[in-house]
């Protein structure tokens, strides 16, 4: 099993590898720099190769880092991992959220009767969809809130901003910068996609005091040590699903 994991900053990604470094570990590998300055550091667990790309921040940035680095090497899954913004109470600050739909939450048109998706508009999806069964284990092996996770293109700041998304998104458990931009990608090349979140601070008006970075990056590594026996185990039941579609179809 080969994953990609994609970060936003290299806080996130160090937090993700601690959670994915074998103990004790002797050898931790240089990160190297893929075209475009992005860097990717890899780990390595029984059943379990772990690529961690730094990707930069946003959809767009996102999208580029993951398509340069699936261009490069073979992958079976890819994950856009990191922290962001919990919606109060379902996603308290600290807590983990790992997503059942990865939503495009600003991607459309502002009209008189109000936002319309761009799927609505005739173009392209706004909502891509993890292996259900994949999430669904991934949110108990580490005790995750289940949800949709929204990514933004601007932070929310503001107590109007997100009642309007908590409106039109009842559901959702986080917003994110990238979540997107990299199913966008991951889709692109026939992979599945899965989001895992860390909740920093709570969607509303912009208060740094109350935002827990530290205890987010902290859940962000236990949550990726309780991720990895999930990950081997899907990963060796798709590929012997794939093996056996192979023999059939021969």
């Amino acid at each position: 099993m080969r994953a990609l994991i994609v970060t936003a900053v290299a806080a996130e990604a160090d937090s993700v590898a601690a959670g994915l470094t074998p103990h004790p570990d002797p050898v931790t590998p240089e990160p190297r720099t893929l075209p475009g300055g992005y860097l990717i550091t890899r780990r390595d667990l029984p059943g379990l190769a772990a690529d961690v790309l730094v990707g930069g921040v946003g959809p767009a940035a996102a999208a580029a880092a993951t398509a340069t680095a699936l261009a490069l090497a073979d992958y079976s899954l890819v994950i856009s991992a990191g922290i962001g913004g919990g919606f109060a109470p379902a996603a308290p600050l600290g807590s983990l959220v790992v997503a059942d739909a990865l939503v495009a939450a600003d991607l459309g048109a502002e009209t008189p009767e109000g936002f319309l998706p761009v799927q609505e508009l005739g173009f392209g999806r706004s909502v891509h969809l993890p292996p259900a069964e994949l999430a669904a284990r991934a949110a108990e092996a580490t005790g995750a809130l289940l949800a949709p996770v929204l990514t933004v293109s601007t932070v929310t700041g503001s107590a109007p901003r997100a009642t309007e998304l908590a409106a039109r998104h009842p559901l959702a458990g986080a917003e994110a910068m990238e979540g997107f931009g990299v199913a966008e990608a991951a889709a692109a090349h026939g992979l599945p996609v899965l989001e895992v979140r860390a909740v920093s601070n709570a969607v509303g008006p912009r208060d740094r005091a109350a935002w827990r970075i530290g205890d987010a990056l902290a859940a962000l590594t236990a949550g990726f040590r309780a991720l990895g026996p999930v990950l081997v185990n899907w990963g060796e039941r798709h590929e012997r699903h794939e093996h056996r579609e192979h023999h059939e179809y021969r």
